[in-house]
């Protein structure tokens, strides 16, 4: 399983080598309109290689995916916690039943007394 994923990784980084080079070209980015850019003395252009512009704008997908994601499995993960925190409390409740009751007896003998 671990040469699949080191192939599919390989995969990827030669489909980002490939997209890289063939756009080289440098492109003007505009960040504002540019009335709104000279209102708020801002540099508005930047200028960059294209294949920067499209892998960054995946990587800002993939981050706010990741942020969303984070976001909305926050009760899950709650919830889980208080289900673990709950289950290891009343583990321990249990083991000290059982050592009180029991005093180094065997089960069914405890439970006859």
């Amino acid at each position: 399983m671990r040469y699949i994923r080191y192939l599919f990784l390989a995969v990827v980084g030669i489909c980002l080598i490939t997209v890289a080079l063939a756009n080289r070209s440098i492109v003007t980015i505009r960040i504002l309109p540019d009335p709104l850019a000279k209102f708020l003395l801002i540099g508005n252009e930047y200028r960059m290689p294209l294949f920067l512009v499209i892998l960054g704008g995946i990587l800002a997908g993939l981050l706010i995916g990741f942020v969303w994601e984070y976001f909305r499995e926050h009760r899950q993960r709650a919830a889980a916690t208080r289900h673990k925190r709950k289950a290891e409390r009343l583990e321990r409740e249990v083991e000290g039943l059982r050592v009180k009751s029991g005093d180094g007896k065997d089960d069914v003998l405890a439970m006859l007394e």
